[in-house]
């Protein structure tokens, strides 16, 4: 381990995994696993959890993801042994023109995706940057066809949460710290993020703030649609109001957008491996990439049953490099690896019957646009972003398209008939934080707690190895016979590595476990 950084060489994170046969909600803010956990508690399934989560997530982690979100769910249903996958991606405007995202000539942008930079940024920040969003109509289309629980009593925990308000600690102080300039740029999310609109809300050196960030609006809207049903979105007074906001500020927003917005059921990809099988989602999401490492790791890794050894870690670095390759070059992404984690939230659910849910939602960047919308109390999407300006490529900007995004939540069945949900946030990092889980639980045979505890590496198309700086000098010599190498700890801010959360079944016991330097993170048992 290199000394040349300020960080202690001695200190350990642990997160341990408790057994039960109730059902588990694993994840990135602990206060939306224990509502999860709640519903399950009161005989509501592995969706109902995941819907009500889904909410929550919006309020406690509202620069993660919220009503104005996208994303993607893999579901596991026990009874029937058969996997469905919902995916309530954004999309573009109807409106939207590509000539309104000029280039400005001064290179890559500085955020997530190495595009060509657009004049002010328009694609990246504002309400020019904003997408038409999927989260309510993708829960809303789980819960129609496999919840068990009234649709008020799923999203009603949420709109208590956002009444009593987010409540403003450290790593609060440091995530808006760390966008304060960006967020000052927009009146109202200055107004609900900053102190005086300008500077980070933070606690003292002693103790807390004991404050409380102002969302009694947000609470008013998920009112409206836990009374109102998933359409109170998309139509009548919220749609209305969101639609004027995001217009005031200069973006391409309609009414019909909303309205005519679906979520989708899809066939999952069904991927054998081990005598077992990986249940991805397809299309424009990270599953074909995932799926393409996974059968490349079948080819070269010989499964143990021990812990990974360096040529573990080298075929894993062979095989997320390979997947990539194909990626970059046929799905329109760019041969550039991002810095910027993404603004990005995972969660897996298990219920005591075994039905099991990995969810992934984002607003793309942290903080999505950096703008509020005042009527409503969302945090935007600037999903605008996910596509290139220049255009004639595969993903170029046009109007009323469906985005390319990097989620890829998962659902595994294991020959010996342990079952799991992981999924990720963190951009492009999160397929291999997938891969390199579901290989240690099918090829090293570890455990829920040994998997989430073991030092990974990422491999993300940049033509470089991140490798954990725990790993030992022998892994760190095979993985730079594959290609350059540099190390990084896993650490609390910024993550080098992706942030998992996931669940475990065997025979009748649940677990469940999130990123261990997450410090919100947790599992909650129902």
């Amino acid at each position: 381990m290199s000394s040349k950084d300020n960080f202690s060489d001695s200190q350990v994170v642990r997160k341990p995994v408790t057994l039960t046969e109730r059902g588990v909600v694993a994840s990135q803010h602990k206060r939306a696993a224990q509502v999860g956990a709640a519903i399950l508690a009161e005989g509501g399934d592995a969706v109902d959890a995941a819907v009500a989560t889904s909410f929550a997530l919006g309020v406690v982690e509202p620069w993660m993801s919220g009503c104005a979100a996208g994303g993607c769910m893999v579901l596991w249903r026990a009874k029937e042994k058969r996997a469905y996958v919902v995916n309530y991606g954004m999309r573009s405007p109807r409106e939207l023109d590509p000539r309104d995202y000029p280039l400005s000539g001064a290179g890559k942008n500085a955020d997530m995706f190495p595009w060509e930079a657009v004049v002010d940024d328009r694609n990246v920040q504002g309400a020019t940057a904003v997408a038409v969003p999927g989260v309510v109509s993708g829960m809303g289309l789980a819960h129609e066809r496999f919840g068990r629980k009234p649709w008020h009593e799923l999203v009603e925990p949420a709109a208590r949460l956002a009444q009593e308000g987010l409540a403003v600690d450290w790593y609060f102080g440091l995530l808006t710290a760390s966008n304060a300039k960006a967020l000052s740029r927009d009146p109202d999310a200055a107004a609900m993020f900053l102190d005086e609109g300008t500077w980070p809300i933070v606690g003292t050196w002693t103790g807390g703030s004991n404050r409380h960030l102002d969302q009694k609006q947000l609470a008013r809207t998920l009112q409206a649609i836990a009374g109102g049903g998933p359409r109170a979105f998309y139509e009548g007074d919220i749609a209305k109001a969101l639609v004027k906001d995001v217009r005031a500020k200069g973006g391409c927003l309609n009414e019909e957008d909303l309205a005519t917005y679906t979520a989708e059921w899809h066939e999952p990809l069904a991927l054998p491996y081990r005598g077992g099988h990986v249940y991805a989602a397809p299309g424009l999401t990270g599953g074909p990439t995932f799926g393409h490492a996974l059968r490349a790791l079948s080819e070269t890794m010989q499964a143990s049953g021990r812990a990974p050894d360096a040529q573990s870690y080298a075929a894993v670095a062979r095989a997320l490099h390979a997947a990539f390759e194909v990626r970059l070059s046929d799905m329109g992404d760019s041969n550039e690896s991002p810095e910027a984690p993404g603004c990005t939230t995972h969660f897996s659910v298990v219920d005591s019957e075994g039905n099991m849910c990995a969810v992934t939602q984002t607003l793309l960047s942290i903080f999505g646009s950096r703008v509020v919308s005042p009527s409503t109390g969302l945090m935007l999407n600037n999903g605008i972003m996910w596509f290139d300006p220049v255009q004639g490529g595969p993903n170029s900007l046009a109007p009323n398209k469906r985005v390319l995004a990097n989620y890829c939540p998962v659902v595994g069945i294991a020959q010996d008939g342990r079952q799991f949900a992981f999924g990720a946030s963190g951009g492009r990092k999160i397929l291999g934080a997938v891969l390199q889980l579901s290989s240690f639980v099918l090829d090293h045979g570890m455990s829920l707690e040994e998997a989430f505890h073991a030092p990974r590496i990422d491999v993300s198309g940049g033509g470089q190895v991140t490798a954990d700086a725990r790993l030992p000098e022998e892994v760190l010599e095979a993985l730079g016979r594959v290609m350059p190498v540099a190390t990084a700890r896993r650490g609390v801010f910024p993550y080098s590595f992706a942030c998992p959360a996931g669940v475990m079944r065997i025979g009748r016991s649940n677990g469940g476990c999130t990123e261990t330097m997450s410090p919100w993170g947790d599992a909650a048992i129902g």
